[in-house]
């Protein structure tokens, strides 16, 4: 991006009165004085209360790097090449399967994952877990909205919901008797997270109080679950958002936790979710987030299959769907300015309990909530609001059966999505497998070593440039969709002045980006298929 570009781009901060954001904060344009504000509606302040955890330096741009007002005298666009690196790999994440003995049998090869904020702090998540108690792995993505109080709760609860959704009635009961004998519980997850991702420490006591009264309702079934996958998905995404609404509802005299119940509730998150057990993969999505496999042909060209639909209005199914559950005499306000109610982007969502409660319960639950001022969590009711709820978690399932020939899955927050499209991503994934496996063979040291030819090696991998590749893979998509330019070649200039962009104008341009790709073991693959 020329000087000029990059010029261009503060002027019209400093000038414009108008936040063309992307994403689906909860605003309502408001005209002033021939002027047009966006104003947030619910929530924006930062969802961390006193005491408890912070997000605030995890994942945002150093301050040293990042401005925080476009008012800023001293502005500059500039970054080195390493800082640049520093801020887009200060969140990679990345886990290879072990197989010591050769017994392994999951098709998961590694998983590469990473995230860059816009939002300060940022709203996306993400969790990644092996599962214990039953048999696969299980990664999410999660795209909060109106804070990251949501998307934080999901991230840390969903996927033991689906896990529990999947136990045994035999496995179940195994845990009910040691929690009421005060044993021992089994674990029920490893989880795979990085060092910085966090969690409700204060709030974890009565998340797995609720994960067990949901347990106790599966045993409390006349005849043993029996759940198909797609089922246990479906209903662990159902039951995590009812229990977040009753949550709130509860008479609760720890005022922390009270807070974070309410910031949890009235935000919002959309969230994708892959569970992939052998040769079985299942992806459960709700909202926008999308996952979409990366497959090689016989010929060596590459295709995509996409195993998710975006939910929002845009796509001719959700509109359906949501005219056949609502009268006809509101079709034409269900949909406003291409947002629900004209408010939120995604048509499928957890939490925005504004989108799915009453007037007279929101009323209720705020008017006896004295800190919901404080934390800037107000009661606005959109026009036309008579028949709610409009917003649902249910989530839509895919089921596809792997085949050596799928070589990965992308599943990314939609701040990748608006960049890269899916077939961008796909050959951008597939070049940097290509590239980095025609490098490693290169490397290898003959017999004897000196350091003469250690020397030279070394000369050689700079002069190919394998120090300049992002070895984790969603670094390398975030760096393209963020820096590319109309070639689709990475613009050092443009990339810099994007992650430079101060807070009060990087939504303008880019959203929170979430990130991880799932790289599948195709020997394990073929021989599924070889002795079935």
């Amino acid at each position: 991006m020329s000087r000029t570009v990059s010029s261009w781009i503060l002027s019209s901060a400093r000038n414009s009165v108008v936040l063309q954001g992307k994403g689906r904060l909860y605003s309502i344009c408001i005209p002033n004085k021939n002027k047009i504000k966006w104003k947030l509606v619910f929530s924006k302040t930062r969802l961390y209360p006193a005491g408890s955890c912070s997000l605030d330096n995890t994942f945002c741009l150093k301050k040293a790097f990042r401005h925080t007002s476009t008012e800023e005298e001293h502005f500059s666009f500039q970054l080195s090449p390493s800082q640049i690196n520093d801020i887009l790999r200060a969140g990679e994440l990345s886990h290879k399967i072990l197989d010591l003995n050769g017994k392994n049998v999951n098709s998961v090869l590694r998983f590469e994952s990473n995230q860059l904020a816009s939002n300060t702090p940022i709203e996306d998540r993400r969790s990644a877990a092996t599962c214990l108690q039953t048999k696969g792995m299980m990664f999410g993505v999660f795209d909060g909205h109106a804070g990251s109080a949501c998307a934080q709760a999901v991230s840390e609860r969903l996927l033991h919901y689906i896990a529990v959704s999947l136990m045994s009635r035999q496995t179940l009961e195994e845990i009910e008797f040691a929690v009421e004998h005060m044993k021992p519980v089994l674990p029920i997850l490893q989880w795979h997270k990085h060092p910085n991702d966090v969690q409700y420490q204060e709030i974890t006591s009565q998340y797995f109080e609720n994960l067990r009264v949901y347990w106790q309702h599966l045993l409390d079934l006349d005849a043993e679950p029996g759940f198909s996958l797609e089922e246990a998905m479906i209903c662990a995404f159902k039951r995590l958002d009812s229990d977040i609404s009753l949550e709130v509802q509860a008479p609760q005299e720890n005022e922390l936790m009270r807070n974070i119940a309410l910031q949890v509730a009235f935000s919002g998150a959309t969230a994708c979710v892959a569970h992939i057990d052998g040769v079985h993969l299942h992806v459960a999505n709700t909202g926008d987030c999308r996952a979409i496999l990366g497959v090689c042909e016989e010929d060596g060209t590459w295709s995509t299959l996409p195993l998710t639909r975006d939910h929002n209005a845009f796509d001719e199914f959700e509109i359906r769907r949501l005219k056949r559950e609502h009268p006809r005499s509101e079709e034409k306000t269900l949909v406003v300015n291409d947002r629900l109610l004209g408010i939120l982007m995604p048509s499928r969502a957890f939490g925005d309990v504004q989108l799915k409660w009453s007037k007279e319960l929101q009323h209720s639950i705020l008017e006896n909530s004295c800190d919901a001022e404080a934390l800037n969590i107000y009661q606005y009711v959109p026009p036309n609001y008579h028949t709610p709820p409009y917003l649902t978690a249910e989530p839509e399932v895919t089921y596809h059966k792997l085949r050596s020939k799928d070589k990965f899955l992308v599943i990314a927050s939609d701040g990748l999505w608006e960049m890269l499209s899916n077939e961008k991503v796909v050959q951008l994934v597939a070049g940097q497998l290509t590239e980095l496996n025609m490098q490693k063979p290169q490397l290898a040291f003959e017999k004897p070593v000196n350091l003469g030819y250690m020397h030279s090696l070394l000369l050689q991998r700079k002069n190919r440039g394998i120090a300049s590749l992002d070895q984790n893979v969603a670094t390398h998509l975030i760096r393209h969709a963020i820096g590319s330019n109309e070639y689709g070649e990475v613009d050092q200039e443009k990339l810099a002045a994007m992650l430079t962009l101060p807070e009060d104008l990087a939504r303008m341009y880019r959203d929170d980006i979430t990130v991880t790709v799932v790289y599948f073991n195709s020997e394990k693959i073929e021989n599924y298929y070889r002795n079935n």
